[in-house]
């Protein structure tokens, strides 16, 4: 497969990655383009891209595709600039952003040009970051949402669609812009809020008593992990997001005000009612899909408190090669099985190191 020229600004993690993809299944000539000419010079010379340039006008020059893998708050400020620039005719440009209707709705004007703009979101990521983290198996059997309109021809949506399937190996969705706010709204921006809350209503207790940071450990760290994301990313999503995430709100405090009202009313059946509700719908969730939250790769071990036992389970799994990335000893374990707490770069890794403790009669709780 051979669709000439495609060009991805932004080569971090999410752009490297695409570019990969694309260079590697497709046959494209694919040209990076960054502000940063070190991640230039660590794209080619890695193999992520064929040629890098700084100039955008010079990148996009000729390009059959055009991804533009920046923040959320640079898209539209791209798009703009976009229009005034040497665009190919029927060039196809889409973005990897995770909110889509401010961004389609600017992306809409490049039809003037004779450029079609179709809105893209791969839920997928990694916790590591930049160009050196940049895998071709990044997006593989994970969603990637794309949003055209009704006014997008059917024939762009196919000829990216095409695209997309080679290189990236995920599940295509075509969704509505504003749906897809909602529902990505609902399940990643609005949890990220809720948990950002949570610690900062916390960080005003401890200020009085140092107590709610030492015993914070456990279930409301894990709750939390989300609150420790780049703060100017999710300015900037929400932003872009304010309506949706608006409406999102309100629905949550109608949803606390249940609670607080059975709690206040004294009315224990309606309590435990909503808290089954609520776990019977978390057993319905799908398990270890790729998504937008990232799910920690952690596992807990119950070992007996007895000098060298850190040592005797990092012993162990070095001699199976296995990358552990930390471990730490729980001091709180109100809601946690295990007194170890290991963690891991990969999945993969995880997933050998939990087989190897088993197999060593170690209890691991994942």
């Amino acid at each position: 497969m051979n669709q000439g020229k495609v060009t991805v600004i932004g080569i971090g993690l999410i752009g490297g990655s695409l570019a990969l993809c694309i260079k590697e299944r497709t046959g494209c000539t694919v040209c990076g383009c960054d502000v940063s000419e070190r991640s230039l010079e660590l794209a080619r010379a890695s193999g992520v891209i064929d040629e890098g340039t700084t100039d955008m006008a010079k990148a996009v020059k000729d390009a059959d595709f055009l991804f533009l893998a920046v923040p959320v708050g640079l898209i539209t400020r791209l798009l703009v600039q976009l229009r005034e620039m040497p665009l190919k005719p029927g060039c196809i440009v889409s973005d990897v952003g995770s909110t889509k209707g401010e961004v389609v709705r600017y992306g809409r004007e490049l039809s003037r040009i004779g450029v079609t703009f179709i809105g893209g979101h791969p839920m997928a990521g990694s916790h590591r970051s930049g160009v050196e983290a940049a895998d071709p198996l990044l997006f593989e059997n994970a969603y990637y949402i794309l949003t055209p309109t009704p006014e997008t021809p059917l024939v762009d949506v196919q000829r990216l669609s095409r695209l997309l399937q080679v290189a990236t190996r995920a599940q295509l969705v075509i969704m509505d812009p504003d749906h897809h706010d909602r529902v990505v709204g609902a399940i990643s921006h609005l949890p990220h809020v809720i948990a950002a809350g949570l610690v900062n209503q916390v960080g005003r207790y401890n200020e009085e008593n140092e107590w709610f940071h030492r015993l914070a450990a456990g279930g409301f760290r894990d709750l939390t992990r989300i609150a420790a994301s780049h703060p100017v990313m999710w300015r900037d999503i929400l932003m872009s997001n304010r309506q949706m995430m608006l409406s999102l709100m309100d629905d949550w405090l109608e949803e606390m005000q249940r609670f607080r009202r059975a709690i206040e009313a004294g009315d224990a059946q309606e309590v435990e009612a909503l808290f089954d509700r609520a776990r019977r719908l978390r057993e319905r969730l799908p398990e270890r899909k790729k998504g937008i939250l990232l799910r920690p790769y952690e596992c807990y071990v119950n070992v007996p408190d007895r000098p060298g036992m850190i040592g005797e389970v990092a012993t162990l799994l070095g001699k199976h090669g296995i990358n552990l990335s930390n471990i730490g000893v729980m001091e709180n374990r109100e809601e946690e099985a295990g007194v170890l707490r290991l963690s891991f770069r990969t999945e993969e890794d995880l997933t050998q190191a939990v087989a190897v403790l088993k197999q060593a009669d170690y209890t691991v709780i994942e």
